[in-house]
């Protein structure tokens, strides 16, 4: 996509948006009820993280303390997943309450959007709106395509969805090698020292639905259909990266993050003869449930495999199923569902017909120590209701 009309539409959006704000906030919100941005009290947290540099395919940040210096007092991610804004102002604007909420009261300092967040009418625009609803927080953030963002068919394209997020500082997404497939093949190192990693996340594209164009070349079968995979050449670039990084830091351990949860997850839950989802007992649980199907590929492309001749990454934390939440330890990786975010989308009532109190809309903390050991728990929306 052209650069200089990213730019001006990026700009005119922008300007637009602040109109609509501020007839917003002069009509008392009788007018232009899309700005989620304006439902919100929002207060900047004063973060201590700083970037401490960055490339084509990678950002690297610490904490630091009052004068610019490098601390390693741990460090906790907020992750969450399939927010759905789409163009129902009243959940939107709930949606939206409660993620700030979950960021304040966390006291995170980094969140991740595993996908399948920003789903209107006007995507791009509320890209931007999400963007700014970001900033006035003042917390570093990222995210990962879902396979509902880039409805190209429509005009809504990856590079415009990238770029009205990343033109904000605090977005620290980038668009990553170009000969890789997808947008958005990047990852966050969180230094502990100047010479030293805590924890590298990686984040990935995992598709829409299987493309005709990379079946042979995977050995997929001429007939495959279904939900995307990973492709080599980004299994290929995250061999790469761990070791490049072992190189400068020593060893490199790691999360990676996606929407498609992996093939692997299945093995941790399975129906019983009431046709319910139990789980399998192959796997250690450690929360959670599971109301649906393991939306994964049918193929399976072996990054599972990857991950562990690697012996880097420790956890695996994915969205797409929206009513699935578990954390279970697999081969001696974790396999995580991010809480889901929306409201905009099926909940515990269309599928189970509990009351909200028992939704399962929320975030996933992950707490990292000094020592790189972590811990991985939830935080549901219901405690505010």
């Amino acid at each position: 996509m052209n650069t200089l009309y990213e730019k001006t539409r990026i700009g005119i959006d922008k300007a637009v948006l602040g109109a609509k704000y501020a007839a917003n906030k002069l009509s008392g919100g009788k007018i232009a009820k899309s700005m989620f941005t304006a439902a919100v009290n929002v207060e900047n947290i004063n973060t201590r993280v700083r970037i401490i540099s960055e490339d084509e395919d990678s950002v690297t940040i610490a904490k630091t303390d009052l004068y610019g210096k490098i601390v390693n007092d741990g460090f906790k991610i907020l992750s969450t997943t399939d927010l759905h804004f789409g163009d129902d102002p009243a959940l939107r604007n709930k949606c939206v309450d409660m993620l700030y909420k979950q960021i304040r009261d966390s006291k995170a300092d980094f969140v991740v959007l595993t996908g399948d967040i920003i789903l209107g009418k006007y995507q791009h625009i509320d890209a931007i709106q999400f963007a700014q609803f970001m900033e006035k927080i003042g917390v570093y953030w990222c995210f990962t395509f879902g396979n509902h963002e880039a409805h190209e068919e429509k005009g809504r394209f990856k590079e415009l969805l990238m770029k009205c997020k990343t033109t904000f500082p605090h977005c620290l997404a980038r668009q990553g090698k170009k000969e890789l497939f997808g947008l958005g093949n990047y990852c966050v190192n969180i230094l502990k020292s100047e010479n030293e990693i805590l924890k590298t996340l990686f984040m990935f594209d995992s598709g829409r639905n299987i493309l005709p164009e990379y079946r042979a070349e995977h050995g997929a079968p001429e007939d495959l259909k279904g939900y995307d995979f990973l492709k080599n050449n980004q299994m290929k670039w995250y061999e790469d990266k761990i070791k490049s990084l072992s190189k400068k830091y020593g060893e490199v351990k790691s999360f990676m993050y996606m929407h498609i949860p992996l093939p692997e997850y299945t093995n941790v839950i399975t129906q019983n003869e009431n046709e319910e989802w139990v789980f399998t007992g192959k796997c250690e649980v450690f929360y959670g449930d599971a109301f649906e199907s393991i939306g994964c590929s049918s193929f399976n492309s072996g990054m599972f495999d990857l991950i562990k001749k690697l012996d880097s990454t420790q956890a695996v934390f994915s969205g797409h199923d929206h009513v699935n939440d578990f954390c279970a330890l697999h081969e001696g990786v974790y396999l995580v569902y991010n809480q889901c975010g929306g409201y905009e989308t099926y909940t515990m009532e269309e599928i189970a017909h509990l009351p909200e109190k028992a939704w399962q809309q929320g975030v996933t903390i992950t707490c990292i120590e000094p020592d790189g050991n972590f811990n991985i728990s939830q935080r549901l929306n219901s405690m505010y209701l």
